[in-house]
C-alpha cells in the first residue's frame, strides 16, 4: 500500500479522534492501567459499538499524553492492507511523528497475520494496544505468536453503575435505605433492563443503529468472512437465539426447526455468532466433560437493547430480560458460569465458580409474591444446595429483599438493582466446595 494514502489515513483518523467526546469513564480502565508498566501487549475484545474505541481514547488520554501511534483499520480505505504493508506503515508513522514505543491498533481482526508484526516489534520493546470485535480469530492468532506476551479484557456494553453515571446519576451513600433515593434507582433500572447498555445507542435513542450493529455482526462478521452459502439459514439462527433468551436448547433440535441438512453447520454457525460476542452460550454443569457436552446448551445475549430491538418480546418474556440481565454481569465477574439441574431435573439458573473451591448458586425470578412460585425457587435452589453440599444460595428478583432459612440453609433474596452496585453480595453466598 502506497505511503501517502497511508499518511492521509492516519493524520485524518488522528484529528477525528481527538475530537471524539471520550465519554464516561468506563471501570474497565481502572483494571487496564495496571497492566500499563507491562511489556505485554493489552487486547481489548467485545461486540461491535460497545465502547472499545473510546476506552483507547481514554487510555490515551490518561496515560500517553506524548503522543502514540494511532490506526483503526476499520477504514474502508484499509480493505486491501495486509501484513507486508505493517513495515511501510511503521516507517509512515516515524515520518509523521518521529520514534514512539506504543501502538494502538482498533479492529485488528480486519488484517490477517497482523500478530507477527506485533510480535517483532515487541521485540524491539515496543507496547501494543489493540482492540477486536472476532474472539476466535483474535485468540488463534495470540495462541501463535503471543502467548504469554498479552493480557486480555473483553469489554461489554456499560453495566448499570457505568449507565447511572452515563445518566448523570451519583450514587449517595446508602441509598437504598432512603425511599426517593430507591425509587430513582429503580426507575433507571427499569430503563437499563429494557434499553440495554449500548453506548451510541443510548446517546441517540434510534433503533437503528441496534439492527445496524446486528446486520454488520452476520454480513460483515460472518458471511463475507467465512464465506457463508445458507445465509438465511444463519439469519433465522440469530433470530431465533435472540428471541429465546434464558432458554435451553439442543443442535439437534435446531437443525430440525432451521430444516438445516447438517447439525455441523448449525455448530459452526452458533460459534460465529458466539465468537462475535453477539451471543453466549453456557454448559449445564457437572464434573464429567462428557456429560457437559451432551447436555443442552443455554442462550444468552451480549445487550437486552440489542436484543428488543431485534425479537421485539421486552413485554411478553420481562423475567427473561432479567435474567439476561444477571447473567451478563456474572459474565464480567466470573470466568466459570454455568446452569445446574438436579437430579429430579430441576433448573436452578446459574453455577458460577471463582478458583477451584468456591461455588454459588443463583436463582431468578420476577419475585417470590406468588406462593407456588416462591416454593418452586426455593425447593429447586435447596435440593441443588443438597446434591452439592452447600449451605447458601441467592435469588434475584425484581424488588424483592429476605432472607429465608429453611433445613439449616440460608438463602438470601435481593433485588437485582441492589445485586448490580453491591459486589460484595456473592460474597456471602460462597461455599468452599470440597
Amino acid at each position: 500500500m502506497h505511503k501517502s494514502i497511508l499518511r492521509e489515513i492516519i493524520l485524518e483518523q488522528e484529528k477525528s479522534r481527538k475530537e471524539i467526546d471520550i465519554g464516561i469513564k468506563r471501570s474497565a480502565l481502572d483494571d487496564i492501567s495496571k497492566h500499563i508498566s507491562l511489556p505485554h501487549t493489552v487486547v481489548i475484545s467485545g461486540i461491535r459499538r460497545a465502547g472499545k474505541s473510546t476506552l483507547l481514547n481514554q487510555i490515551i488520554n490518561n496515560h500517553y499524553e506524548k503522543g502514540v501511534y494511532y490506526l483503526n483499520f476499520e477504514d474502508e480505505r484499509l480493505i486491501d492492507f495486509g501484513v507486508n504493508d505493517f513495515n511501510s506503515l511503521y516507517e509512515t508513522f516515524l515520518e509523521l511523528y518521529g520514534e514512539r514505543k506504543v501502538f494502538f491498533f482498533d479492529e485488528i481482526q480486519n488484517v490477517p497475520k497482523w500478530e507477527i508484526f506485533v510480535r517483532r516489534m515487541q521485540d524491539k520493546k515496543a507496547k501494543f494496544f489493540i482492540t477486536g470485535s472476532n474472539a476466535s480469530l483474535l485468540s488463534k492468532e495470540l495462541g501463535t505468536k503471543l502467548t504469554g506476551r498479552c493480557v486480555v479484557t473483553e469489554l461489554y456494553p456499560f453495566s448499570f453503575h457505568e449507565f447511572l453515571t452515563f445518566k448523570g446519576y451519583k450514587l449517595q451513600k446508602n441509598a437504598f435505605f432512603h425511599t426517593a433515593e430507591r425509587a430513582g434507582i429503580k426507575k433507571y433500572f427499569a430503563e437499563y433492563l429494557r434499553h440495554g447498555g449500548m453506548p451510541e445507542y443510548l446517546k441517540y435513542k434510534d433503533e437503528t443503529l441496534l439492527k445496524r450493529v446486528y446486520e454488520d455482526i452476520l454480513y460483515r462478521d460472518i458471511v463475507a468472512r467465512y464465506d457463508i452459502k445458507q445465509v438465511k439459514a444463519l439469519r433465522e439462527l440469530g433470530l431465533y437465539f435472540l428471541s429465546n433468551i434464558g432458554t435451553l436448547f439442543s443442535y439437534n433440535n435446531l437443525k430440525k426447526t432451521l430444516g438445516v441438512g447438517s447439525m455441523n453447520t448449525i455448530k459452526s454457525y452458533s460459534d460465529f455468532l458466539e465468537n462475535s460476542f453477539l451471543v453466549f452460550l453456557i454448559s449445564r454443569f457437572s464434573y464429567s466433560l462428557k456429560q457437559q457436552f451432551a447436555a443442552n446448551k443455554k442462550i444468552y445475549c451480549i445487550d437486552n437493547g440489542l436484543a428488543e430491538s431485534i425479537a421485539f418480546q421486552f413485554s411478553k418474556n420481562k423475567g427473561k430480560f432479567l435474567e439476561n440481565l444477571v447473567f451478563l454481569e456474572l459474565k464480567r465477574r466470573f470466568p466459570e458460569i454455568y446452569y445446574y439441574k438436579t437430579s429430579n431435573n430441576l433448573e436452578v439458573d446459574f453455577l458460577v465458580k471463582s478458583g477451584r473451591k468456591d461455588i454459588a448458586l443463583i436463582q431468578v425470578s420476577d419475585n417470590l409474591d406468588n406462593e407456588k412460585t416462591r416454593q418452586r425457587e426455593v425447593n429447586s435452589l435447596c435440593r441443588a444446595m443438597d446434591e452439592l453440599k452447600l449451605k447458601k444460595g441467592l435469588i434475584l428478583t425484581e424488588d424483592t429483599d429476605e432472607e429465608i432459612k429453611t433445613n439449616g440453609k440460608i438463602i438470601l433474596v435481593q433485588p437485582i438493582y441492589k445485586w448490580l452496585l453491591e459486589k460484595q453480595t456473592l460474597n456471602k453466598v460462597y461455599n468452599r466446595h470440597s
